[in-house]
């Protein structure tokens, strides 16, 4: 796991969701931890709660992210993600306001501030632009800037949405890096993304469902590298 430093541009999110549990989660954390050190590509890797001692504990360069948490303190929560327990199982940061866990704007904003209480990082999903632009007021770490139809679909963001995107957060706070979601399954579309202007980008269901973990995931990390330096050249 990696809690010494913070997130740095270009980097990718593996969220296996619940696709997988119990071991083959571990697998996949390795697998993501061996392409991380391979590339010097920073990798998100958002885990099943149950999963996060367990992958932190045996990863050293990925950072382990829950996939949310809510925003109480110690004390009444039967059910509910105390993030102080979150912070002592080893995650560097935590997941906000995917599509499949939403909240609302005042929730959001709270568990931000408890995020940061704790010393977790934050990744918040966001769809349209103008919820892109309410979010980067509130100061995540991490935008995930995803249309909520495109997720799962294979079809991956236009252009004109990633320059956009990208252009409301910086206009806010240029400090906090935007992650291009949403249809990503391949190589190209990883590095398409990447050589677009995005700083990151991720996938879910395109990682966790393939026949070949170890190969999808060394060839999106590679197209990540490629990518950057080709852009940065």
């Amino acid at each position: 796991m990696r809690k010494d430093r913070k997130i740095k541009a270009p980097f990718f999110e593996i969220g296996p969701k619940a696709y997988l549990y119990g071991d083959d989660v571990l697998e996949l954390a390795k697998i993501a931890d061996a392409a991380s050190a391979k590339y010097d590509v920073d990798i998100i890797f958002t885990t099943p709660f149950t999963q996060i001692r367990r992958v932190s504990e045996n990863t050293e360069n990925i950072f382990v992210f829950a996939p949310h948490m809510d925003p109480i303190k110690p004390g009444k929560g039967l059910a509910d993600i105390l993030p102080e327990e979150i912070a002592s199982c080893g995650a560097s940061g935590v997941m906000l306001n995917h599509s499949e866990r939403a909240v609302t704007y005042t929730v959001l904003k709270k568990t931000i501030v408890r995020a940061k209480e704790v010393g977790l990082l934050t990744i918040v999903c966001a769809d349209s632009i103008d919820e892109i632009k309410a979010t980067a007021l509130l100061k995540p770490d991490i935008i995930v800037a995803e249309p909520v139809e495109l997720i799962g679909t294979g079809v991956k963001s236009e252009k004109g949405y990633v320059m956009a995107s990208i252009d409301a957060v910086k206009a806010i706070d240029p400090e906090i890096l935007v992650l291009q979601g949403a249809g990503i399954k391949s190589y190209d579309d990883v590095y398409k993304t990447i050589f677009l202007g995005a700083e990151a980008t991720g996938s879910s269901s395109g990682v966790a469902t393939a026949a070949d973990k170890a190969a999808i995931v060394d060839d999106m990390i590679r197209a990540v590298r490629e990518a950057w330096d080709a852009r940065n050249k």
